[in-house]
Order: C-alpha cells, then structure tokens, then sequence
C-alpha cells in the first residue's frame, strides 16, 4: 500500500491554464462607421469650448478692466475682489435658482464624465453659470460643465440624426472631444478613456485600441480644431530639463509626496465644508457667502489665486526666482483654500486647472526654500502630487505634470515619484462626493 506521499510523486501534474482567449478581431467595416460622427463631433465640442472661452474672457475684460477703470478703482483692489467675487456669487446663484434645471446637478458629485447626459434644457443654465464662473473669479476650471455641456447636446443630436447607433456612442465621443479640445492633445482623452474602460465590460467586443478608434479621433479632431483656432499652449517655458540626477530623483519624490499629503488636507475637509453650505438651503444664500469668501481669499492671495489658474501658472513660473520661499506658500495654500470654497458653495466649474495652479507654485515654493531643488522638477512633481489627490487619476496626473515641462527626461522621475504619492492617496477620500454627501473611495 503506498504512502500518501508515493501517490502524490505519482500523479502526475496538473497541466498548464490555457491562456486567455484573444479578444475577437473587428473588421474595419465595425469601425468605419464612426469616422464621420467622431470628426462632427470632434469639431463641434471644440467650438463649443472656445466659445464658452471667448465669451467669459470678454466677459471678464469688461468685468476686471472696462469697469473699474471707469469707476476709478484698481483692477485687483482688495476692495474690487470682495466686491466681484460676491457679486459673481450673487449672479451665478440667481442662475441656479431660476435656470430650468437648476444649472445642472451639484458640481461637488461631477467627474471628468462618466455620468448620464442631462436633459437638454439644463445646458443653457449650466453654460450660463459656468460663463458667470469663469469671468467672475472663482477657482475653478472650465473642464466639468463644458463636458457636460457637450456630452448632453452631442447626446440629444445623435439619438435624433442616427437613432439606431448605439446610446453610449455619444457621451463616450464628447468626453473625449473636449478632452482633447481642453488640453490641446488627443493623448489626454485616450488616457483616460483606456483608464475608464479598466476593469470593464468593452463597448465593443475587441481590443483596447479598438474601443480607442472612436474616442480617439473625436479628441483629435477636438485638439486639432481648438489649435488650429486658438493655439494653446501649456508648456511654461521653463528652462530645458536634460537629465536627471540622484539629486532630481529624491527632490521629485519629496515634492511630490508633499505636495499630494498638502492636498489631502482640503480633501478630507471637502465633505464638512460642503455639508456648511449645504446648511444654507438655498443658492441664494450658499453662492454669495462662497463669493464673498472666496473674496477675502483674493484679498488676502492677491490677483493671482483668482480665475482657473492657467494663465498664472505662467506668469509665476516665468519669474521663479522673484519671490520668496514664503510667498509661494501663501499663493498654493490661499489658492487650494478656494479650491475648496468654490468647488463646495455650488460654483459650476471643475478642480483640475486651479489643482495645477496649486502644485507649480508649490513646486516654486520648494525651489525657493532648497534652491537645489530644480524649477522643472519641482514644478512638475508638485503637480503631480496635487492632482492624484485631487483626480485620483494617476494618467491625467502623469501627463499634465510632464506637459508642462516639455521634456522627455522629466517623464522617467514623474513615473517614479508618483509611486510613493500614490501609496499616499490611494484607498483615500477623493475629492469628489456622492448623491448623500459622503467622500467617494
């Protein structure tokens, strides 16, 4: 009688798992169809965005030039900044209590997409409130209501001129479109669309790149129309980034980790402050306490926390020797501060561009405390760490930090700082909210 042993030697092993089957191939006749609608609305998304963008600029023009200069005030008096920010939040409030629909549904809840097309009569309210938003000061970007924008007239044209297409065809392409058409570049869209497809069921049965054709091309032509038209930009100029030392690794790491463990701080608060205005009841009420907070924040930051952040980006990175190590600390921690005011009132906007204003001047301040540290490098870890607390998204972080370097030797550290960042973030609040009000996971 054998042992258990000796009839273990002898049975004989168990064979290999087959590998995974191969997704099914897709014929270009699958694809082919997409090609027209994903260029229609690629185009279209992108002039929806720019006029939004023309609008509130001119809008702002008036509202931060025209009109204090001809009531003899400063431009950016700290009386003209309580007076405008309340003022704005005055406005906006109004649109969301009378506009149909309310301006759509509380920006605290809203990601980069992902949630149901609105219904069409709440775009206008939203655009009008996202307008108000831009022009008036507050620190939030155009990013969450244009997509939104987009994805719910793109939604209501496709089920009208191809009713037999696909329901999610549509919002998928928008999103993408003005992604693309935001950051000047179909890279962004297609990180994120593959980011969102992880772990899914495919739209269509193939692979990866093939649910990509779509999203794409819409980005693409988005990018290509909004570059053709406006030619945007977000490289700061700063001086070439050529390689990498053991120095440039260690101050990424600590830069980033600091900068994402600085940004928790306004994460964990997002619930209880918005739950404050939420007590208000009413946007009448929540809007204008938030403008007139949010202009005491201009007060005491100055000019440059105010507005979604991009054009200052630039103008304290053109300049990173010209302030202290303390003055850029006031600009990121005022400027995360209303961050968290504007995104938690009601302010239709969303938190991605005024996030990269808070980690460049971040990434200066730690430049100005420990000049060894190098302009490029701190400035792109500081984005990096500030927008995975932010997004969560660890693709948009990775590449917004390295698009505003411009240089390829910068990505290798980014890949690597956001490592230890993200161990601090992940399994977190985000800084996004459910339907009750609770921090998403």
């Amino acid at each position: 009688m054998s042992t258990p042993a000796e009839a273990d030697a002898a049975t004989p092993p168990d064979p290999p798992a087959a590998p995974p089957p191969a997704p099914p191939a897709v014929s270009a006749r699958t694809l082919l169809p997409m090609v027209a609608p994903a260029l229609v609305i690629g185009v279209l998304c992108s002039l929806l965005f720019l006029a939004l963008s023309w609008l509130a600029e001119r809008l702002q023009d008036v509202l931060w030039g025209d009109l204090p200069d001809a009531l003899g005030i400063g431009r950016y008096s700290s009386l003209w900044i309580i007076v405008m920010l309340t003022a704005t939040g005055v406005l906006v409030g109004l649109v969301i209590w009378k506009a149909p629909g309310h301006a759509g549904p509380d920006p605290a809840t809203m990601g980069l997409g992902g949630e149901a097309p609105l219904k069409l009569y709440v775009l206008p309210g939203l655009a009008v409130a996202a307008a108000l938003m831009l022009a008036g000061g507050p620190s939030l970007g155009p990013e969450n209501p244009i997509i939104a924008v987009n994805v719910g007239l793109m939604f209501w044209l496709g089920r009208r001129l191809l009713p037999k297409a696909p329901g999610a065809l549509w919002p998928n392409l928008a999103s993408a479109a003005t992604i693309g058409a935001l950051f000047g570049t179909p890279v962004a869209a297609a990180l994120l669309v593959s980011e969102a497809l992880a772990g899914r069921a495919m739209p269509i049965k193939g692979s990866l790149w093939d649910n990509l054709f779509g999203p794409l091309l819409a980005a693409s032509a988005g990018a290509l129309t909004t570059t053709l038209v406006a030619s945007p930009t977000f490289d700061l100029g700063l001086p070439r980034f050529t390689g990498p030392g053991w120095a440039d690794l260690l101050s990424a790491i600590v830069v980033a980790c600091a900068a994402a463990a600085l940004t928790m701080t306004a994460v964990y608060a997002f619930p209880y402050v918005h739950g404050a205005f939420g007590r208000l009841g009413h946007p009448m009420l929540m809007l204008p306490v938030g403008g007139l907070v949010l202009g005491l924040l201009g007060a005491l930051g100055g000019h440059l926390t105010l507005f979604k952040g991009l054009e200052e980006v630039k103008e304290i990175a053109a300049d990173p020797d010209g302030r202290s190590a303390g003055a850029f600390a006031v600009l990121a921690v005022v400027k995360l501060a209303a961050l968290l005011i504007a995104a938690s009132c009601g302010f239709r906007g969303g938190r991605i561009f005024p996030a990269v204003f808070v980690g460049a001047a971040f990434g200066l301040f730690a430049h100005a405390l420990v000049p060894g540290v190098n302009v490029s490098v701190g400035i792109a870890a500081g984005v990096l760490g500030v927008l995975l607390a932010v997004t969560r998204s660890g693709w948009v972080s990775l590449f917004t930090a390295a698009v505003l370097v411009a240089s390829p030797a910068i990505i290798a550290l980014m890949c690597i700082a956001s490592l230890p960042a993200w161990l601090l973030v992940t399994g977190r609040p985000q800084m996004q909210l459910s339907e009750d009000g609770a921090s998403l996971r």
